[in-house]
This record gives C-alpha cells, structure tokens and sequence, in this order.
C-alpha cells in the first residue's frame, strides 16, 4: 500500500473554511495611522485591495521584448511542491502592487514603462571586491531553475505561483562577501521620470528590503527572474525579485539594483514608515495578528475560499531553526 506523507506545506482541501465577510479594506485604512497624505495614497505594505476605475488607470506603454526571453522555460526543481492550484497567470500578473508606479492594485499597465535594458546590478559594502554586473552577465552566471512557491500578502490573500530564478545562496557566494557581513540588503532602482509613485515625497525612496545573511544563504530564499515559464513582467518585479515564501510579501521587493552586505540591520522601506505594523522579519504567524486583522486565514486568489494560514507559511521546517533563541524580537509583524 502505497502511503504519501505529507510535506508541512501541503494543505488538504477539506481544511478550507469558508468566511463571509472579507475585510473592508476602506474601513482599514482610516486606522493606519501614518499621516493624513499617506492614508490619502493607500499605503499598506505593498499589498493594497483597491481596484482603479479604467479611465483612471495609466494608458499601456509599448514595452520592449525582454531580451532574455530564450532563456525560459527552465527545468522544474521538484523539491518544491504545495498541494494547492497554481494561480491563474493572468490574474498574479495583474493583481499586484508596486508603490512606483501607484498605490492601487491596478499599476500593471503603467509599469511597462519600465526601462529592462541596460539594467546593472551593483554588489558591494562588506564584500572582497565590490563591482556593477549587467543583468544578462548575472543571468548567465546563475543556475537557473524552476520553482513553485506560495505566496501570502500581509493583508490575509494568498497565490501560488511558478517562479524562475537562482537559488539567493548562489548570488551571494557570487558576491564574495566577508565574514563581517551579517546581513544583506536589497534596493530597488530609482527613476521617477518613468516611476511617478516615487514622486510622492513622504515615502523613503528607494524601496529597502534586507534579511540576515542566514535567511539569505537558506535553500528556500531565491530570486526570481521569471515567471509561468517566460521572463518575469514588469508589474511583478522586473528583472530580479525576492522571493521568499516564509515571510510576508512586502519582504519580497522588486526590481532589484544593489546587493549590499553590511555588519548593521537594516530599517526597510515599510518599517521605516511605520515600524509597529511592518517589522524586520516579518515571518508569517497566523497566531500574531496585524494591529489592524487577524493573519489566521487567508482568502486564496481567484477564489471565494478562506483557509488556514500555517506557521511560516507551512515552510517551518526549513525555516523554523534560522529563529532559536530570538523569541524576544518581533518575529512575527
């Protein structure tokens, strides 16, 4: 007889539960407390619910091929399964946030302004040699692969979605660091002639994102530069993104242009702007509610459903040690 045991984050359909009233983002944010022209531009961790009216939106720009198109599709890294529904492409392409380009969650259009090429990735602070490597030089470095990962946004949706990319631990041992450096922090690129939302003087541009150089050699952290077996789009991230599937999305930042290692812990983009709600680690707890909702379900994207969410997103086994002997910092916000 042939038993299948299951991997923690594989969920069985009969634990989804239904919930009938979703959270009314609106009534969100008149709680969040940041100041009267942040509230006004829908500030919420990068993962806003608010759709735009059409006529608002951003016209389409004609947005180049992706040079690195014949690159993809890459072999699938089975290792990395979830017993859940891959997301519609259509949809987690999307349904997505990117403060550059707006705070609604209908910024795809206007994030095909995004210029891909040329586009150089700088690696340096505590590293041998510091140096700028353009992104198809990076790319043919890399050992690329396939792998799905779910997904869970700070605001309680979910998605499942095949990521390309490389293994972070590989972009690091690439960097060199020195033994002195403890973390690693991430930077997304800065231009608002094509970027307005960076116009908007009350966010600490550019975009900030870091974790401990343990978090970063991890097996699961990865940086994707694909997406459904194509280059990854614009609106998702374009053409580096992190993915890291244990912690909120708002960790995963887009577009990055800078490595740097460091002996200090950084202040990211969204504790910066309101610390009590958006910490550093920012690991995913379903028993550590948001100040404003509670994280114990999540409503799976393109569907009616509620389900469970699980303790490091169900990744605690290949997560859960990085965090022994830390139980005094806010692991969980």
């Amino acid at each position: 007889m042939l038993i299948k045991r299951r991997h923690g984050w594989e969920l069985p359909e009969r634990l989804a539960t239904p919930e009938s009233v979703y959270m009314n983002r609106r009534s969100l944010l008149r709680g969040i407390g940041l100041g009267t022209a942040v509230l006004g531009t829908t500030a919420l961790a990068g993962c806003g619910d608010e759709a735009v009216a059409e006529n608002d939106a951003v016209q389409l720009a004609e947005a180049p091929a992706d040079p690195s198109a014949g690159l993809y599709p890459v072999k699938r890294n089975l290792r990395y399964k979830v017993d859940r529904p891959i997301t519609d492409e259509d949809l987690a392409t999307t349904y997505n946030n990117f403060y550059e380009f707006g705070s609604s969650k209908n910024i795809w259009r206007a994030a095909q302004a995004l210029p891909l090429r040329p586009w150089t990735v700088t690696l340096d602070g505590l590293v041998e040699q510091e140096r700028a490597v353009a992104i198809d030089d990076l790319l043919a470095a890399m050992p690329l692969e396939e792998r799905v990962y779910r997904l869970r946004c700070v605001e309680a949706w979910s998605m499942t979605v095949p990521w390309s990319g490389f293994a972070l631990k590989a972009l690091v041992d690439y960097a060199r660091p020195l033994s002195s450096a403890k973390y690693v922090v991430m930077q997304t690129f800065q231009n608002a002639e094509v970027a307005p939302g960076q116009k908007q003087y009350w966010y600490p541009w550019p975009y900030v994102e870091g974790l401990t150089i343990e978090e970063a050699t991890n097996e699961l952290a990865f940086i994707a530069t694909g997406l459904y077996g194509k280059p990854i789009p614009r609106q998702n991230g374009a053409p580096l993104r992190l993915a890291v599937p244990w912690k909120y999305g708002f960790k995963s930042i887009k577009s990055i242009v800078r490595f740097t290692f460091t002996d200090k812990r950084p202040v990211s983009f969204w504790e910066e702007l309101q610390a009590r709600e958006y910490g550093f680690w920012a690991n995913v707890n379903p028993e550590v509610p948001h100040p404003r909702w509670s994280q114990a379900t999540e409503r799976v994207l393109g569907t009616d459903e509620r389900v469970p969410t699980l303790l490091y997103n169900g990744y605690g086994e290949y997560v859960a040690d990085m965090y022994k002997g830390l139980e005094g910092e806010s692991l969980y916000m």
